[in-house]
């Protein structure tokens, strides 16, 4: 299908040629299939013209997707439910763990460490086998807002000060520790180059590239609890209040929906819902 020629506002402000590709990849994600795929490509590129938001375009096809199959439209909306997870960064940080953990490593949020000249508070520490990372987790609640290169001068030199300080610890000395940043949003080209030259590890949306947090929530099946189509805004917050960011911890702690009063039949239509996203393979 020959795209439009027309030119779309992304949520940073930049303008940009509007990609049918990119619209078409994010729908599959949600396991829509390919007929589906075509018939609301082909609705939204109707509304189409030139000057329309980024935001415009998915909620048109949100609302399109979200009319034919719910599940798909839970899935679809990972980038902006992240965004739910706030206002707070911790949310997002016990998201990031959580995520860390499913590919092996052992993780602790919150650590405090000490550095050569102050303490400091490690937003993700993870271990697995002699690999440690001490991340920092850079949460924005609002598009367009993405990590410039002074986020990772700042982290390196917070980092640099504790793997001083480890070094000397003679327990740790077949350890590879190494710092990074975790962002919701996105890298600058100076922030990816800065932090490839002083070897900090990156994670954003969608960087590295096929390895980014979406392809690993999607891959995975970790999926934030602000994607549920049929949670209230106030249970998911009450539920994030008790720790419960994924759905697959309300699977485990299904509880804490008796505690909001929520009827027996609508708490098993929550918890199929809840189990389809779980699933790795696409509904």
């Amino acid at each position: 299908m020959e795209d439009a020629l027309i030119d779309i506002i992304k949520s940073s402000g930049e303008k940009v040629r509007f990609s049918t590709d990119q619209l078409q990849n994010s729908l599959r994600q949600s396991g829509a299939d390919d007929q589906l795929v075509e018939q609301i490509v082909g609705q939204v590129r109707e509304e189409l013209y030139d000057g329309i938001t980024s935001k415009e375009i998915y909620n048109r096809a949100f609302a399109l997707l979200k009319n034919k199959k719910s599940i798909f439209a839970a899935k679809y909306k990972v980038k902006k439910a992240i965004y739910e997870l706030g206002p707070t960064g911790f949310p997002f940080e016990k998201l990031v763990a959580a995520i860390l953990e499913y590919s092996g490593y052992k993780t602790l949020v919150g650590k405090h460490m000490h550095g050569v000249c102050v303490t400091h508070e490690i937003d993700v520490y993870a271990q697995k086998n002699d690999n440690v990372y001490l991340l920092e987790c850079k949460f924005h609640g609002e598009e367009g807002r993405n990590c410039n290169v002074k986020v990772p001068l700042y982290i390196n030199s917070r980092f640099q000060d504790v793997k001083q300080q480890l070094e000397k610890d003679k327990n740790i000395v077949n350890l590879l520790v190494n710092g990074g940043v975790v962002t919701n949003t996105r890298f600058t080209e100076d922030a990816i180059k800065y932090s490839k030259c002083m070897g900090l590890y990156l994670l954003s949306w969608d960087y590295p590239k096929d390895n980014g947090l979406k392809d690993r929530i999607y891959r995975l099946g970790l999926y934030p609890i602000t994607v549920s189509q049929l949670l209230t805004n106030r249970e998911k917050q009450f539920l994030l209040s008790r720790d419960v960011v994924l759905c697959r911890q309300l699977i485990k702690d299904h509880f804490f929906l008796d505690h909001l009063g929520v009827s027996e039949t609508r708490k098993q239509k929550i918890m199929k819902e809840i189990s389809q996203l779980c699933d790795h393979g696409k509904q």
